[in-house]
């Protein structure tokens, strides 16, 4: 029979006499002063409250259960949204999925696990909801496929008419059910309850309150698939669901559209993948179970105590190699300054920090030149392939255009001691008013490396001090970062680049050196800068445009971002977002198709535009002083980022205003 909690069953007992039979370490407390008598109540309720037969929001305490042959018994109190105890509750379903042999398990049939209810519109014969004592209930739920030592996950409901239907509560739940987590899937999906996406309804809570989002999902989407039968129909037999729970995790989790690896397992599986078996769950929705692969060899050869299915897969994909090369480099370029010839120039260094101190690797030496790259293979032993510095202006903590970069007329040089110099004969015009500073990034290849436009290296970006042009002093470089070090790599998690190599670590910040406040990289056409690019590209018109993505019929297709709750700012945004210390400075933006650099716009506005970028929407901003398109300067003319703009959008939506954006973007997990 299942092990009860003893002292849940001594409080029922207790409350019946007026007395409490255990403490909360489940012993018996000292002796204490005589009170009033007080009636009968729901643990945790107001004995002397009166009590309800109607609720907004209905609340179950669970006291215990007890799974016996063909039976299964639940006892649990229920409250009001007040805390009330309510009578007169007719309504409860109880679902029970069985661990075997194969896993998790609930067949349609009752043939395994199994699910009753009582009251509605199809009530289970045999079973019957019992009032013990004031909000206090009993379920006994007859189930076949049940025996007494069953260890099972069961999920329970209650209320219906008056009473406002409960969350799904997890009453019971085995010990190694699963190795993904709640925290695992939240990482992106943040509150599944709160989406539009399928079963949002269903999401359940564990007996302390808390989300159990995959606990929840396993009560139907077992590990065992429903069966199906010769012409392809689905019968009653099997497991509850077409779709297993690891099926909805490896099949629908493959597929997106930029640099997620799959064989990435820590992703999801927060707990060690203990699998000794290539037909077992999990294994079978991406390997042929018939194969006699090298992976096949070292699963059956595997000590079920040792194999962790993660480590495997990392090193078998490679990523491993890539996670390593990460961790061990970091670059470096020094603030601008004019050499003898009075031309500006930067030098970069890359640094092998493997060993724990900051050996320096040879840029020269190293470097792939681009007469060698043939758009096939890294040269053997010359793993640098791109090593490229730009200047920019900076002004008031913002990058404010390219100041200078490639061009014909470009100087490098190797230097002894493996650092490179780059100086810029030809700078830009235009940046008389702000400082100067570097950009550097270097791009190293790795086994298995493919040229295609630096999509797929691994790159190091160093962003160097400014320099004052009028005084000669160091300014020192500093950029507002809205997000965090994963907000980025949770998702992109293949440790490669985006494109022009690119990286995605600490929050995409490499990605600033081209997509910054003085250089409008389009998205599309849909959105100037770094923040409202990413915005538009994931959730705004970028998405759909992003790629020229298109399906059987022309239509374009969007990435998989846009079926996260765009709401849930928290994904990226974890500590929150300042209106107030947004620069109040213009950014570049094209105008929408005719490529006019001369246009400008106003920081919040092109972010929240890029998102909500109806008619509606604009006119609202436009009223109070946001700008998208507004002509503030003929190109890099040198005043249009030292103009302040006109929007007040920080005075309504900062957070803790009349309509801060915290009331309608979820900042908080």
């Amino acid at each position: 029979m299942k092990t009860i909690k003893m002292c849940k069953i001594a409080l029922l007992i207790a409350l019946s006499m007026g007395v409490i039979a255990c403490g909360s370490d489940g012993k018996d407390g000292a002796d204490g002063v005589d009170g009033q008598d007080g009636a009968p109540g729901l643990p945790g309720a107001d004995a002397t409250a009166p009590t309800v037969s109607a609720s907004t929001a209905t609340n179950i305490e669970f006291i215990n259960h007890i799974v016996a042959d063909g039976i299964v018994t639940v006892e649990f109190g229920v409250t009001n949204e007040s805390g009330y105890a309510i009578t007169g509750l007719t309504d409860a379903s109880i679902y029970l999925a069985a661990k075997t042999e194969n896993g998790m398990q609930r067949s349609r049939d009752g043939s395994v696990g199994g699910n009753a209810t009582v009251g509605g519109s199809s009530p289970t014969e045999g079973a019957s909801l019992t009032l013990l004592d004031n909000g206090n209930y009993q379920l006994v739920a007859p189930m076949a496929g049940v025996q007494a030592d069953t260890e099972a996950l069961i999920r329970l409901q209650v209320g219906g008419g008056d009473i406002a239907k409960s969350p799904y509560v997890l009453v019971a739940k085995p010990e190694m059910m699963h190795t993904s987590t709640t925290e695992t899937c939240y990482a992106c999906h943040v509150d599944y309850a709160e989406s539009d996406l399928k079963h949002a309804g269903y999401v359940a809570l564990n007996t302390d309150g808390e989300v159990d989002f995959v606990g929840g999902c396993m009560v139907c989407h077992n590990n065992v698939p429903r069966d199906v039968a010769a012409d392809g129909t689905s019968l009653t037999t099997g497991g509850y669901a077409k779709n297993t729970m690891q099926m909805l995790g490896h099949i629908n989790h493959q597929n997106f559209e930029k640099d997620f690896e799959p064989a990435n397992c820590y992703t999801c599986h927060a707990e060690p993948v203990m699998n000794t078996s290539l037909a077992g769950n999990g294994c079978a929705d991406c390997h042929n179970t018939s194969s006699s692969s090298s992976y096949a060899q070292v699963i059956s050869n595997s000590n079920s105590s040792e194999f962790d299915a993660r480590e495997f897969h990392l090193n078998k994909s490679g990523l491993e190699t890539l996670q390593a090369m990460r961790v061990s480099y970091t670059a470096e370029t020094t603030a601008p300054q004019k050499n003898d010839a009075g031309i500006w120039c930067t030098t970069m260094s890359l640094f092998d920090i493997s060993s724990g101190t900051k050996t320096q690797v040879n840029i020269g030496s190293l470097y792939n030149k681009d007469g060698d790259t043939t758009g096939a293979t890294n040269v053997v032993g010359k793993p640098i392939v791109y090593a490229g510095a730009y200047l920019h202006g900076y002004y008031n903590e913002s990058i404010v255009g390219r100041f200078a970069g490639h061009g014909s007329n470009e100087i490098k040089t190797d230097n002894a001691d493996g650092s490179r110099t780059h100086c810029f004969p030809s700078p830009s015009s235009g940046f008389d008013q702000a400082s100067i500073m570097a950009t550097a990034r270097i791009s190293l290849s790795y086994p298995g490396w493919v040229q295609n436009d630096g999509e797929t290296s691994m790159s190091f970006t160093a962003y160097s001090d400014a320099v004052d042009q009028t005084t000669g002093d160091i300014v020192e470089y500093e950029r507002r970062l809205a997000v965090t070090n994963d907000s980025c790599t949770t998702c992109h998690n293949s440790e490669t680049n985006y494109h022009k190599n690119g990286a995605y670590n600490n929050g995409g910040v490499d990605c600033v050196a081209c997509h910054n406040n003085g250089q409008d990289r389009s998205a599309a056409n849909s959105a100037p800068g770094y923040g409202p690019m990413v915005h538009s590209m994931h959730w705004g018109i970028g998405n759909s445009l992003s790629g020229a993505k298109t399906d059987a019929d022309g239509n374009n297709i969007t990435n998989s971002a846009a079926a996260l709750n765009a709401i849930n700012c928290v994904s990226c945004h974890a500590d929150g977002i300042d209106l107030n210390a947004i620069p109040n400075q213009y950014i570049r933006a094209k105008a929408f198709n005719n490529g006019d650099q001369t246009k400008m716009a106003s920081p919040i506005t092109a972010n929240c535009f890029a998102c909500h970028n109806g008619d509606q929407s604009l006119n609202h901003m436009e009223l109070n002083g946001g700008e998208i398109s507004a002509e503030k300067g003929s190109g890099n003319d040198g005043t249009w980022f030292t103009q302040p703009t006109g929007e007040s959008c920080a005075t309504c939506h900062a957070e803790g205003r009349s309509f801060g954006i915290e009331k309608y973007h979820k900042f908080e997990r």
